[in-house]
């Protein structure tokens, strides 16, 4: 049962400031399964001892970020933690009005529902099949799109485009060039996040200044080059929801298409780590100065076990008990990262880019 809209987040008992490092977060896409790194942020929120400079985020990833800033602008620490929880007890409210949603969608949820169960129930054949047949353009022409009510409700971006306590930097792709285009500052809109999370078989493309946007994943997931041009700390903290490892070669259809969705979610992410470790290598060779050239560390926190366990139409999946055992097990990732590798920010990577990504 959800717990009722006003239930307070407990307080956080947080160390002394001194012990405060900054750092910025890196935040993926993946639907419902930002969950995820909504857990990570309670929990790093709660610690205390790292202080966010700035957030790279995409698709789900730019939903936390906008209510984690808003929330900071509000109440501080603990008004991140209460916008973030309130953020996706909307979602999951939402989940349950279909008024809210397109038919189509509101059935391939129920086929999502029964697929838990039954592989090949026909509900979520009939709604496989539709999105294969019709575009959002056809099936949904009003362009009704849930996220819009669920995140003007939740934050006051007038306010956040003049006092954001965080900067922002939100990856969606310019459906026309192909181009990555990152929203920052006073380009931070309902719009923007809106097309930060626009899958194109799910959505109409979302229209900014004359030009059209799909999710961010596909250039961007996320970007990490205005964390290295824009911010004053080196470390750089990457919440991972697209498992990068699944062991095993997919065979069926499903199996196939989600782990094709997995790659290409993770491509762009793979290509700035091997940027970035190349610019490492020739710093520690000598060949660039550092003055010339920024040294980045790197961290990561993931857990591809858990998330290549989840099926592709988890992603949609927005009962609370789902949500909430993702979040919990965000947070018991974050809090085991803390222990283990939270001492090396501000000194050296806790990952190893060649092992972990090339």
């Amino acid at each position: 049962m959800t717990p009722p809209r006003n239930a307070a987040v407990k307080k956080s008992a947080r160390p002394p400031a001194i012990l405060s490092r900054p750092i910025n977060l890196a935040l993926q896409g993946g639907g419902s399964h930002g969950a995820f790194t909504w857990g990570v942020l309670d929990a790093l929120l709660e610690d205390g001892r790292l202080q966010f400079e700035a957030i790279s985020a995409t698709s789900a990833g730019s939903l936390n970020a906008v209510a984690l800033a808003d929330g900071l602008r509000r109440g501080g620490v603990d008004g991140a933690r209460q916008a973030l929880t309130e953020l996706w007890r909307a979602v999951a409210d939402a989940g349950r009005i279909s008024h809210l949603q397109p038919p189509w969608l509101d059935a391939f949820m129920q086929g999502v529902q029964h697929s838990a169960k039954l592989e090949w129930s026909p509900p979520h054949l009939w709604a496989t099949a539709m999105l294969q047949m019709f575009s959002p353009y056809q099936l949904n022409p009003l362009n009704l799109n849930p996220l819009r009510q669920i995140v003007q409700a939740q934050v006051d971006f007038e306010a956040l485009q003049q006092a954001s306590p965080i900067k922002l930097f939100l990856s969606a792709t310019n459906v026309e060039t192909g181009k990555i285009r990152v929203f920052s500052g006073a380009e931070i809109s309902l719009d923007a996040v809106l097309a930060s999370a626009c899958l194109p078989t799910l959505f109409q493309a979302v229209e900014i200044g004359g030009e059209h946007f799909w999710d961010g994943g596909y250039m961007g997931n996320p970007a990490i080059f205005p964390l290295i041009y824009e911010s004053v700390a080196a470390d750089v903290l990457i919440v991972h929801v697209n498992p990068i490892l699944r062991r095993g070669v997919p065979r069926s259809s499903a199996e196939i298409a989600n782990r094709v969705n997995e790659i290409s979610f993770n491509s762009s992410l793979m290509r700035e780590m091997r940027a970035i470790a190349f610019v490492t290598s020739l710093i520690d060779r000598g060949k660039l100065k550092p003055e010339d050239a920024r040294r980045m560390r790197i961290h990561s926190i993931r857990c591809d076990e858990l998330m290549a366990s989840q099926a592709v139409e988890s992603k949609i999946d927005t009962a609370w008990p789902f949500l909430t055992e993702l979040r919990d097990a965000g947070r018991q990732q974050a809090l085991a990262w803390l222990d283990e590798q939270g001492a090396k920010v501000g000194v050296e990577s806790s990952v190893d880019i060649r092992q972990e990504f090339l």
